[in-house]
């Protein structure tokens, strides 16, 4: 799995010309209260197995995942790459250290 801090990230967001994939696996209360600008993805960690045809036009290409501390967003790699998802990213430390 690769993984990503959250100034890289901050760097990426700032340079992207709207071709990032982020994915945002928390709860819709905790997507409620904050979130990464530029996202454009959300389906919680719970949900993914039931959602994961969303993401097939993803497939190939990078997808940087994020929860609130790091711990479902790797969990949520882990489970797309059993899947085929050939480039997912973790947010290290999550939205804690965004």
């Amino acid at each position: 799995m690769n993984t990503i801090n959250a100034n890289e990230l901050k760097e990426r967001l700032a340079n992207d010309s709207g071709n990032l994939i982020i994915l945002d696996v928390r709860q819709k209360e905790e997507r409620e209260q904050e979130k990464i600008e530029g996202d454009t993805l959300f389906i919680p960690l719970g949900e993914l197995p039931s959602r994961l045809e969303e993401l097939q036009p993803y497939k190939d290409k990078e997808l940087i995942i994020y929860c609130r501390s790091g711990n479902r967003s790797g969990q949520a790699c882990a489970f797309l790459e059993q899947h085929g998802f050939s480039n997912t990213v973790n947010l290290i430390g999550g939205l804690l250290k965004w």
